[in-house]
């Protein structure tokens, strides 16, 4: 860097890529000043050696720190496979309590270490977990989560947070202030929840409230909830400043959910909905999607930097050579493998 010159600031944005490796129009994306991250999926994995050199082209390609993410939750939400320790459900561990609580902790703490860790040795800074929603009548919650108890959740959700952070990688809570109490699946869907606040601070809200300063980042639900206010909880001011910010104290980083799922369309087109996002107090947004990353871009005038991001990169403290000598990691690998064939499975 020259002398009298800063490092430049992360963006706003969070981007997807299309495949394995960056194409030339992708590299161009990453040094917009509005791009501060990027969202991996399964379609940019193939194996590990890939992966970490797919990770180190978006940082080399970038002009500001990039933050590289993954929702990397375990059971059906799992972006890398081959490689890495295959994780179960979260609702597992859930079952697990009823039988065995102290067993169940210690599981969500090894659960998150062995995740967290082997992202961050393959270069990736932060899996967007854990899910705190309830499971109770969501086809896109289901077994992402501890289960429908908020005590529960909040339980296990304090020693997965441990686990994390032990391994040197952030959390972020998701879907603030709860998904898991509508059927409606937000990324196809308009998503509405008709209950009041009372109703959902007595329930849903609860872990978040009991979390909040565990959490380094949040991510709001694309979901309404007309007694609080008429927009979804990503795109609201009475939500995100009023509530999070303002009632709840929260000082952490607030995402938005991808912008390009169905119940992100309230706000119009794609530019459109990361302005009002942004509007009502998230620091971030996703758009993960290749067609609509390339429409944003070129459109976008400037946008506030989000300095934020800087506080959510990993810190890698292993190297996977050296996990390959420690016979407890192998032991806890082998371990949450091992709850698939178990009685709450």
């Amino acid at each position: 860097m020259e002398p009298g010159m800063s490092e430049a600031v992360p963006g706003p944005v969070l981007i997807g890529v299309e495949g394995l490796e960056l194409s030339a129009r992708e590299r161009d994306w990453l040094a917009h000043p509005a791009v501060g991250g990027v969202v991996l999926f399964a379609r940019n994995y193939a194996d590990i050696g890939q992966l970490e050199a797919l990770n180190a082209s978006i940082r080399e390609a970038a002009v500001a720190p990039m933050l590289i993410c993954v929702d990397h939750e375990g059971g059906r939400v799992q972006r890398f496979h081959d490689g890495f320790t295959r994780l179960p459900p979260l609702a597992l561990l859930g079952r697990m309590y009823a039988d065995a609580p102290d067993t169940a902790a210690d599981f969500a703490y090894r659960h998150a270490r062995v995740m967290a860790t082997e992202l961050l040795v393959a270069g990736v800074d932060l899996s967007f977990a854990p899910v705190l929603d309830l499971d109770v009548e969501s086809c896109v919650i289901g077994n992402r989560s501890f289960g429908a108890d908020p005590e529960v959740v909040a339980t296990l959700g304090r020693h997965y947070l441990a686990g994390l952070h032990d391994s040197g990688m952030k959390a972020c809570g998701k879907h603030f202030p709860g998904h898991g109490s509508v059927r409606a699946d937000s990324h196809v869907d308009t998503v509405t929840d008709p209950r009041g606040w009372d109703a959902i601070a007595a329930s849903d809200l609860k872990p978040f409230q009991a979390l909040l300063p565990e959490l380094d980042s949040l991510m709001m639900a694309h979901v309404i909830y007309p007694e609080v206010d008429e927009r979804p909880a990503g795109y609201s001011g009475r939500w995100v400043r009023d509530i999070l910010r303002g009632q709840l104290g929260y000082g952490g980083v607030v995402f938005s959910d991808d912008l390009g799922m169905q119940a992100a369309g309230f706000a119009g087109g794609i530019a459109d909905r990361l302005a009002l996002a942004l509007e009502a107090g998230c620091d971030a947004a996703l758009v993960c999607h290749h067609e609509e990353v390339a429409e944003l871009l070129p459109r976008l005038g400037d946008v506030a930097p989000c300095p934020a991001l800087a506080r959510l990169a990993g810190v890698v403290s292993v190297t996977r050579e050296e996990l390959a000598t420690v016979s407890e990691w192998r032991h806890w690998q082998q371990s949450l493998l091992s709850l698939e064939q178990s009685q709450w499975a």
